[in-house]
């Protein structure tokens, strides 16, 4: 059976591109050149710092209460603070820095190209819609070889709304020329990817590798490799 007329859209950053994996490679890199390592008692203690001080800064983010430039930068000047770290000119160095390198990095999660070609293969017609910064998230498709499997792309600062508002779905599914009803999102966070998507009038597979999250959804997948199977399930009504 072949799927001619249904979409599936994919959030990249935790879904398909290994984003912690890479940003810790990229983060480490960064570190050892500035020689903050030490002054930051090593790069566990400095992550643990970072990740929380990012996650708060991509929520306000999100929320539009923060632009893109103040928080390419914030997220180091707020975790580096805390060492006692305060050159600004360092600081902003490092936010170059990171946004040049972490896109280069080529790190995705199992299966990933294997089940981008089998939905393919299917007919599927595959679209990204993703919150991340547009120019560091073309650059990690092409890096990773993701690319040629996407037909549209949908960054949250294009249109002036974030995942899980939905007028970014609206607007993918236009771009896309698919109906709701007629496609899938699959994404790794339960409030922007699956309930952004739901309220929307799409489907969703909350991709969940870690099993972290007690919440109970019925379409929940811990690998990418599950996706064909649930996402022809959820389409072929």
């Amino acid at each position: 059976m072949l799927f001619l007329n249904k979409h599936l859209f994919f959030d990249l950053d935790r879904t398909l591109w290994d984003f912690d994996s890479n940003s810790k490679f990229a983060l480490r890199s960064i570190l050892e050149q500035e020689k903050l390592l030490e002054k930051c008692l090593g790069f566990d203690s400095f992550y643990k710092v970072y990740h929380q001080k990012n996650a708060l800064l991509w929520k306000k983010y999100g929320r539009g209460k923060l632009t893109k430039d103040v928080l390419r930068y914030e997220r180091f000047r707020s975790a580096l603070k805390v060492f006692n770290v305060l050159d600004e000119e360092q600081i902003l160095r490092i936010g170059d820095a990171y946004v040049e390198i972490s896109p280069k990095q080529k790190l995705l999660f199992p299966n990933a190209l294997n089940v981008l070609a089998d939905l393919k293969s299917m007919g599927f017609n595959l679209h990204i819609i993703t919150n991340g910064f547009v120019e560091v998230q073309f650059e990690k498709m092409e890096n990773a070889g993701l690319s040629p499997f996407f037909d549209v792309v949908v960054c949250s600062e294009h249109i002036g709304f974030s995942k899980p508002h939905p007028n970014i779905f609206k607007h993918a599914l236009k771009e896309a020329n698919a109906e709701a009803h007629n496609s899938v999102m699959i994404g790794d966070d339960y409030r922007a990817d699956i309930s952004g998507a739901i309220n929307a009038g799409m489907h969703a597979l909350w991709f969940e590798p870690n099993e972290n999250n007690t919440l109970k959804f019925e379409n929940r997948i811990t690998d990418l490799s599950e996706i064909p199977q649930k996402a022809a399930r959820l389409l072929s009504a």
